[in-house]
C-alpha cells in the first residue's frame, strides 16, 4: 500500500488543533437510539444492566451490560468475518454512515483510516465454536479462525466500506478506545490521512468474566461507583464509533441538505488528548493516582485549557476499591472540588476496550443534544476515605464548553480525553 502525504496541518505547529466530529454511533445497555440513551441517562438506571446466573464457572451470579437491539447482518462479502462483535460494531458504524460516505466521496477510498479498540475481539464465537467441538469433535461449518484476532474489527471495517489507508487495532485493555483517538490525531495532524474512523466493539465473553472474577474484582450486584460498598466492577458490551478530521465540514453528497451542527449550534471536536502509563503494577493503578493526573494535564495542555475550562469529568470510575480511590485523589489534585464527575459505568458496564469510546459517545450526546450531566449513581453512601469530588447530582447542566474523560488501564496505560465546541 502506498500512502501519499498532504501538507502537514500548520495549525498543530502553532497551538491547539481541533480534531472534529462528523457524527457518533453508539449501541450499549444504554440503547441504540437518542431517545433511549437520553431518557435512560435522565432517569438513573438502565434495565439492560441485568443480573445473570450460569456465566461463571463456580455458580456465582453477576450483572452485566447487555445489548438487546437486533444487530445488523454482514454481507455475503464479508461473509468470513461475520462474529457477533462485528455485527455489534456494525451497529454503531451504520448511524454514521453518511458521514463516511461524504468522507469517502470527498476524500477517497486511499485517503480514509480506521483504528479500532478492542480487548475480546470474537472470542465469544470461539467459545461457542468450542463447545460444539468438544461436543460432536468438529466446528461449526461457517468458524473461521480469524475471527479471534485482534486486528479483525479494523479489517472488517475496513473491508466494509472499502476503504484503503491504514487500518489497524489498539489493545491496551481498559484504554485501548482511547488511544485510538490520540493515534488518529497524530495520523490527521501528519497528512498521512484526511479522516479517521475510530472507536471501540467489546462482546460478553465467559473468558473476560471469569478472568476478572479470578482477579476478586467482578461485583455481583450493580457496580458501585465511589461508595463506601464498592466491591467491583460489572463488565458490559458495547461499541461506539465517530468519524474524525481537521475540517469543521464535510461536503455533503445531497447538496441541498444542511449540514448538523447539533442543539449548540456549534461544532463538536476532540479538543486535547494526554495519555500516560506508570507501570506501577500488572493490575492496580499508583495509589496516589500519580499516572492518571499527568494524562489529564497532558490533556489540559494538548487542548489549551485550564481545569476551570472543563464542564464535567467522566471517571472511569470502575467501582473497586483501588481505583476510585486513586481517582477521586487524582481528580482533586487536577480540578479541586469544583467541577462536577460521574462515572456512567452503572448505565453500561464495564465495556474493557471499547470502555473509552463509549464514555466519549456519552460526552458527545452531552455536547450534541445538551442533556443533563450522568447523575452518580450508587447507594448514596459515599466512602469517608475518598479525596473530595463533586459527585453529579440529578438535573446538573453543563456549564463550561469542554468535558474530560478518563480511562486507565492494566499496567498503568493512561488515557484522557477532552471533547467540546469550537467557536470559528
Amino acid at each position: 500500500m502506498t500512502i501519499k502525504i498532504s501538507k502537514i496541518n500548520k495549525l498543530s505547529k502553532h497551538g491547539p488543533c481541533p480534531v472534529y466530529i462528523h457524527g457518533c454511533g453508539f449501541n450499549s445497555a444504554l440503547g441504540l437510539n437518542a431517545e433511549e440513551i437520553h431518557a435512560r441517562l435522565q432517569q438513573g438506571r438502565s434495565p439492560d444492566m441485568i443480573p445473570v446466573s450460569g456465566w461463571l464457572n463456580d455458580g456465582t451470579d453477576t450483572v452485566v451490560g447487555k445489548v438487546v437491539s437486533e444487530l445488523p447482518v454482514i454481507p455475503i462479502r464479508c461473509k468470513q468475518q461475520d462474529s457477533y462483535n462485528n455485527r455489534l460494531a456494525l451497529s454503531a458504524l451504520l448511524q454514521i454512515a453518511e458521514p463516511i460516505e461524504q468522507a469517502i466521496a470527498q476524500y477517497g477510498h486511499e485517503r480514509i483510516a480506521v483504528i479500532v479498540g478492542t480487548s475480546t475481539s470474537g472470542i465469544a464465537d470461539n467459545e461457542r465454536a468450542l463447545t460444539a467441538k468438544n461436543e460432536n469433535g468438529n466446528f461449526p461449518e461457517d468458524f473461521h479462525y480469524c475471527l479471534q484476532e485482534v486486528g479483525n474489527p479494523s479489517e472488517f471495517i475496513a473491508d466494509y466500506f472499502d476503504l484503503k489507508g491504514p487500518a489497524y487495532t489498539l489493545s491496551t485493555a481498559c484504554s485501548s478506545s482511547g488511544r485510538v483517538f490520540l493515534s488518529a490525531k497524530r495520523l490527521l495532524q501528519a497528512g498521512i490521512v484526511d479522516a479517521v474512523i475510530v472507536g471501540g466493539a467489546d462482546s460478553l465473553c465467559r473468558l473476560t468474566l471469569n478472568g476478572f472474577h479470578g482477579l476478586e474484582a467482578l461485583s455481583s450486584t450493580l457496580c458501585n461507583p465511589f461508595s463506601e460498598n464498592r466491591d467491583g466492577i460489572n463488565i458490559g458490551e458495547a461499541a461506539a464509533f465517530m468519524l474524525l478530521s481537521l475540517s469543521s465540514e464535510l461536503q455533503p453528497l445531497d447538496a441541498d441538505k444542511p449540514q448538523q451542527a447539533g442543539n449548540s449550534g456549534k461544532p463538536i471536536a476532540l479538543l486535547g488528548a494526554g495519555d500516560s502509563s506508570d507501570a506501577h503494577h500488572i493490575s492496580a493503578p499508583h495509589p496516589e493516582g500519580n499516572g492518571a493526573v499527568e494524562a489529564m494535564r497532558k490533556a489540559l495542555a494538548d487542548a489549551g485549557l485550564t481545569p476551570q475550562d472543563i464542564g464535567y469529568v467522566n471517571a472511569h470510575g470502575t467501582a473497586t476499591p483501588l481505583n476510585d480511590e486513586m481517582e477521586a485523589k487524582a481528580i482533586h489534585r487536577v480540578f479541586g472540588v469544583q467541577t462536577p464527575v460521574s462515572s456512567t459505568k452503572p448505565f453500561t458496564g464495564h465495556t474493557l476496550g471499547a470502555a473509552s469510546a463509549v464514555e466519549a459517545a456519552i460526552c458527545w450526546h452531552i455536547l450534541h443534544y445538551s442533556i443533563n450531566l450522568p447523575a452518580q449513581i450508587n447507594d448514596g453512601q459515599i466512602a469517608d476515605n475518598l479525596a473530595p469530588v463533586n459527585l453529579v447530582q440529578p438535573e446538573t447542566k453543563l456549564t463550561k464548553q469542554a468535558v474530560l474523560s478518563n480511562s486507565f488501564a492494566f499496567g498503568g496505560n493512561n488515557i484522557s480525553l477532552i471533547f467540546g465546541y469550537v467557536h470559528d
